[in-house]
């Protein structure tokens, strides 16, 4: 991408009403765009790096034996009052709306009834289960607080999976499967130290349900991290009860604030039941399914890593999930052979699969300079006279600022 091209531009200062760091840094770097209060468009930028954060989860639900669907975003009352949740004194987050006929529709805000739903006319036998399906799909959920940039929308795109077991033994063993995921997940997104199995409430279904909270001042929820045992309880069931069955001691464990970042949690046969989804045992009997349900928000954890990574200057994206590999940037002060050599490479170093956002604007190299740090690409490469005159390139790390001149084919095989 030549930034010349770039519809987007950089913005000094983020939207007055816009409190949220994460938003602030995302909007004046042009990654995202506030159309009102918990609603953002992701811009070129923004959605190269929500769609690498997505290809990085698929693939882990993939290798756990997810099957990757689409359902829709309209919902039908009549599924959803079988479990009761259509009901807005049991769920207040509903936005609903009518079809020109006064049909009342929904539009979801989770899918577990729309799945459980959509099965019975998939599963008969023992010999169908287990399944995993799974989906990048849109939510609207009527948050009354939208305060907190992509971390809490009113419109936002879910990964939810849902698991469908023949019974609580077959369930358990891919619930330990999923957190282990989850875990590679947030490694391979760069918050991996800082990330925790939190331990929370079950609700009805089971005595815990588990989160995973990334530490940061911006968050919303107090956990009690044990740093030796890599695991956190959350606030809401911290009592003497939980530290014993986790074989823990107050002494060693660390308040922290933090941000929720994926949860999985057990269902029991509580949708089943209410919809009717039974199989066939061995036996011959028809006995309900055992369900749970595992949710990551992709652009909750795009807001996390723009929360917790970023320095006065700017963004600072992970190699795995930046926008591009490389920042490369003209400093041709007129310099025609300068730019000859910065156009060659930026053609070089695309034909060889190398991501380039190459700066080719006729602006100041203190302006492309700061948008680069704003921006926060992992690697800047600079073509200019001094550079042409050693034959080399001047590179320079965006997370600690390290300089080094490089020649063309250490630059090819580090990348």
């Amino acid at each position: 991408m030549r930034q010349s091209t770039l519809f987007t531009k950089t913005r000094k200062e983020a939207p007055k009403d816009e409190v949220s760091k994460n938003a602030e840094l995302l909007i004046r770097a042009g990654f995202i765009n506030k159309e009102m209060a918990g609603v953002y468009s992701y811009l070129p930028l923004g959605l190269r790096t929500l769609n690498k954060i997505m290809e990085i989860i698929r693939r882990e639900m993939e290798s756990i034996g997810g099957q990757e669907t689409l359902l829709t975003t309209l919902q039908a009352p009549e599924v959803w009052k079988k479990s009761g949740r259509w009901d807005d004194k049991v769920v207040d987050v509903w936005f609903k709306t009518k079809l020109l006929n006064e049909t009342e529709v929904g539009l979801a805000n989770t899918h577990e009834e729309a799945l459980t739903q959509l099965l019975k006319s998939h599963i008969s036998s023992h010999k169908d289960l287990p399944i995993y399906p799974y989906q990048f799909q849109t939510k609207f959920r009527n948050e009354l607080r939208s305060k907190s940039g992509l971390m809490r929308a009113r419109e936002f795109i879910m990964k939810d999976l849902y698991s469908f077991s023949k019974s609580e033994e077959e369930f358990r063993a891919f619930y330990e499967e999923c957190a282990a995921a989850y875990i590679r997940i947030f490694g391979v997104l760069g918050i991996g130290d800082r990330t925790y199995r939190t331990f929370a409430s079950g609700g009805s279904f089971s005595k815990y349900s588990d989160e995973f909270q990334t530490v940061s001042e911006a968050g919303e929820d107090i956990i009690y991290v044990s740093k030796e045992k890599n695991i956190a309880i959350n606030k809401e069931v911290y009592n003497d009860e939980v530290l014993a069955d986790l074989k823990i001691s107050k002494d060693e464990l660390e308040e922290k604030k933090a941000i929720e970042v994926g949860n999985i949690f057990p269902l029991s046969t509580k949708f089943s039941d209410a919809l009717g989804l039974t199989y066939k045992d061995e036996d011959g009997s028809q006995k309900p399914i055992v369900m749970g349900s595992y949710g990551i928000g992709p652009g909750r954890v795009m807001g996390t890593i723009a929360e917790i990574l970023s320095d006065e200057k700017g963004l600072v994206w992970p190699e795995t999930i930046a926008p591009y590999d490389i920042h490369l940037i003209e400093i041709s002060n007129v310099n025609e052979d300068v730019k000859k050599e910065a156009e060659r490479l930026y053609t070089t170093l695309s034909e060889s699969g190398v991501e380039v956002l190459y700066d080719d604007r006729e602006v100041r190299a203190g302006e492309k300079f700061a948008e680069s740090d704003l921006i926060g690409i992992p690697i800047r490469i600079i073509v200019s006279e001094k550079t042409l005159a050693e034959g080399k390139y001047e590179r320079v790390m965006r997370k600690d600022g390290a300089a080094d001149m490089v020649n063309e084919s250490a630059l090819l095989s580090q990348t």
